[in-house]
């Protein structure tokens, strides 16, 4: 397991083992930074390196090494 695998595990709320903007938007409002659908697509756009509109464990490890 990565290092990013706990907190990758905590935002997949539906276990698919990918994280989907409407996640992201779930884990901004339980943050207190609520955001829209639109900007949760934006922001996964800018991490997704495979294209798939969807941010994978590798991906968003990717970005917190950055």
């Amino acid at each position: 397991m990565n290092d990013y695998a706990a907190t990758f595990e905590l935002i997949d709320a539906d276990k698919d083992g990918l994280i989907s903007p409407e996640e992201l938007v779930r884990l901004m409002e339980i943050l207190g930074q609520p955001i829209t659908v639109e900007r949760a697509a934006e922001a996964v756009k800018q991490l997704d390196l495979d294209g798939d509109g969807l941010i994978n464990v590798q991906e968003l490890g990717n970005f917190l090494d950055w």
